[in-house]
């Protein structure tokens, strides 16, 4: 009841009254899973992460975070980071960084120095983790002239893309030999076999500001790019475009030309067909402030990502690559701090990591619907070094102690096999969430795979408004267990409010910017991906398991199966 209280404060009205009616208990919620029905392989769509801050990589706690990112699936995990190619003296800031791997000397020749980028890759390979290369940004002594770019870096809060950092190349040639030197260089440190697993996208967001150039200006800058990549790796995964969105208009119409150049244009580098392996834009969504409370905008996100498939649909050459969501996230500005926002405090509870969840689950069945291949959303989340604890960035670590969203990607990270059937009496169909969003009824709906001698079940109760209300009750049901199993051994995590959930236990702390070795140690573990019980055995009867649980507005369980 003490969260119900509080949110009626927020609103405005006494405890007891409307308040409480709105937040009324939703009916019982049946799921049930049948293992028997396969949906087809389960996509490890979660496993990308990416940060503006590619400096961050080598810096304590972004050494720590790679590891755990790592640890949290038995699939390859892969790295995206923006400014691998800006000028500059290798010290990160909000939304920059940069590697000086390029220069000209006196005589106009290019100089290239791969000293600190081969210290943000090798980090990436004593992790584990795999880089999803973004070509970019542009070189300070190789980018143009563009009429009102008046500085090579612009410093946050102003925005940081408006500097010749972001202009096309002055010469088109040199920039396709600054890819193909750095490409060249990775082959030989790190060895053929290693970097052919990796991904090569041309820039990022070249439809905004980002870009400071013609659409076909940039389809001359990929064509040279990937030209560049291919002669130092023939057969690298090479693609793009990295759009934001698509929404109608300019992003949708930059993605679809994109497309038709690659399948119609010959390579301003070297009159080839146009190399394309993968396709990648930028969905997001919309939250905003209504009446005191967070209301996320999970609708928006998920309409980019339709029009976006539809667009590929269209062209029957490139319908089945995969497409990577290389930024698909609540909203666009990671380094924007509650500070700065204060709706932004979602980020630190388990609202940001439910809204991933029925995000994960939509996005492929989206896919799904339109025939396409997703095989990446990637989070645009990492952390930020140097700053107060849970100060409301979008990443996954605050200091060193993991915050709710990154135990949700853990929990994925446990499910493997095959997609199996799932229904629920408490879901929103995929068509009334793309029209307005949770805003009525919570969707209370899971996600399941079966693989050898085992089975997964995510469940959440999501509502795009961040208040209180009664927990769900949910009576969850698994069919057709194999023939001749007659218990299974059940473990069940919890994200909520005190599972998993490092923010709750500080905020207990009394909310400490200096904790102690001992509130440390104790917001480490608390940051962990925690079981709400202790595994149980329970008996199968006619092939089928049932679990009841009451599931809180904005918590997420995986019922984990073995036999």
């Amino acid at each position: 009841m003490r969260g119900i209280k509080i949110s009626c404060v927020l609103l405005g009205c006494a405890a007891g009254s409307a308040c409480l009616a709105q937040a009324s208990a939703p009916a019982a919620v049946k799921i049930r899973v049948d293992l028997a029905k396969s949906l087809g392989p389960d996509t490890p769509i979660y496993r990308w992460f990416g940060y503006d801050e590619s400096n961050y990589t080598t810096m304590q706690y972004g050494k720590q975070l790679l590891r755990e990112l790592h640890d949290l699936t038995a699939e390859p995990v892969y790295i995206r980071a923006h400014h691998l190619l800006t000028s500059g003296n290798g010290v990160a800031e909000l939304k920059w960084s940069s590697s000086n791997v390029f220069s000209l000397d006196a005589q106009g020749k290019p100089v290239y120095d791969f000293t600190i980028t081969d210290e943000t890759f090798d980090e990436y390979q004593r992790a584990g983790v795999r880089p999803f290369v973004e070509l970019g940004f542009m070189p300070k002594d190789l980018a143009s002239d563009v009429p009102g770019v008046n500085e090579y870096q612009v410093h946050y809060p102003h925005p940081t893309m408006a500097g010749a950092s972001n202009n096309p190349p002055r010469d088109y040639a040199m920039w396709g030999e600054l890819v193909r030197k750095f490409t060249e260089h990775l082959v030989k440190r790190y060895g053929r076999d290693t970097v052919s697993t990796w991904y090569f996208e041309v820039w990022n967001e070249p439809d905004i500001v980002y870009w400071h150039g013609t659409r076909e200006e940039y389809f001359k800058l990929y064509d040279y790019a990937v030209a560049g990549v291919r002669a130092a790796l023939p057969g690298a995964k090479v693609g793009g475009p990295a759009t934001t969105g698509p929404n109608p208009g300019k992003s949708a119409e930059f993605l679809d030309a994109f497309l038709k150049h690659c399948l119609s244009d010959r390579s301003a580098a070297d009159g080839k067909p146009v190399p394309l392996d993968f396709i990648s834009f930028h969905p997001k969504g919309h939250p905003e402030t209504v009446d005191g409370h967070v209301r996320m905008g999970l609708a928006d996100e998920l309409k980019a990502a339709r029009t976006g498939f539809g667009i590929v649909a269209k062209y029957p050459k490139f319908k089945r690559l995969p497409i990577i969501l290389s930024e698909a996230d609540p909203e666009g500005c990671a380094a924007c701090s509650m500070k700065i926002n204060p709706a932004n405090a979602y980020r630190n509870g388990p609202l940001y990591a439910a809204y991933t969840a029925v995000a994960m689950k939509s996005l492929m069945d989206l896919g799904d619907q339109e025939g396409v291949n997703l095989a990446g959303m990637l989070s645009w989340s990492f952390e930020f070094e140097g700053k107060d604890y849970f100060e409301g960035f979008r990443t996954l670590a605050t200091n060193g102690i993991d915050k709710p969203i990154l135990n949700v990607f853990r929990m994925a990270g446990l499910m493997s096999g095959d997609r199996v059937e799932a229904e629920s009496t408490g879901r929103r169909s995929l068509e009334d969430v793309l029209k307005s969003g949770v805003r009525q009824n919570s969707d209370v709906d899971a996600f399941a795979t079966k693989a050898a001698r085992q089975a997964a079940v995510m469940v959440w109760n999501y509502h795009d408004d961040d208040l209180s209300a009664p927990a769900a009750t949910v009576q969850l049901t698994i069919a057709d267990v194999p023939a001749g199993v007659k218990r299974v051994l059940l473990e069940h995590y919890r994200i909520d409010d005190s599972h998993s959930n490092a923010y709750t236990v500080w905020k207990q702390m009394g909310s400490p910017q200096s904790p102690t070795a001992k509130q440390y140690a104790e917001l480490r573990q608390a940051g962990q991906l925690e079981l709400l019980t202790s595994p149980q055995w329970l008996d199968v009867n006619e092939g089928k398991v049932t679990v009841a649980m009451e599931l809180p507005r904005q918590a997420i369980s995986l019922l984990r199966l073995q036999w």
